[in-house]
């Protein structure tokens, strides 16, 4: 059984930081395209950041330059970053493990207000 499990959500003053992290099991996080989306209210998801298997990243223009998306192979997790938060920012945020099949974590809460 496959399972991702996104944490590190919350609420930030715009100008501040989160790290997510999503911790996967029943799967290799390095064989797959892992990518986190995001969805704001009454809009539609979208992807933030990727990594593929040999490492390469990319990321949505609107995040380039203050977030960073991060594998750990060793605790089979991925990691997002995030620097410099805006209350467009705000979002609920989701894991996603792509190849053939693919997998959704439950989603993390991320609140960017003062």
């Amino acid at each position: 059984q496959v399972q991702l499990v996104e944490s590190g959500g919350g609420l930030v003053q715009p100008g501040g930081s989160l790290r997510l992290s999503c911790a996967a099991s029943g799967i290799i996080v390095s064989d797959y395209d892992m990518i986190w989306h995001r969805q704001a209210p009454g809009k539609q998801r979208e992807m933030v950041a990727g990594v593929v298997p040999d490492g390469r990243t990319n990321y949505a223009e609107s995040v380039k330059g203050r977030f960073t998306i991060s594998r750990d192979n060793a605790k089979n997790s991925v990691y997002l970053q995030m620097n410099s938060l805006k209350p467009e920012d705000t979002a609920v945020y989701y894991c996603n493990a792509r190849r053939a099949l693919q997998y959704w974590g439950q989603g993390t809460q991320v609140t960017v207000s003062s």
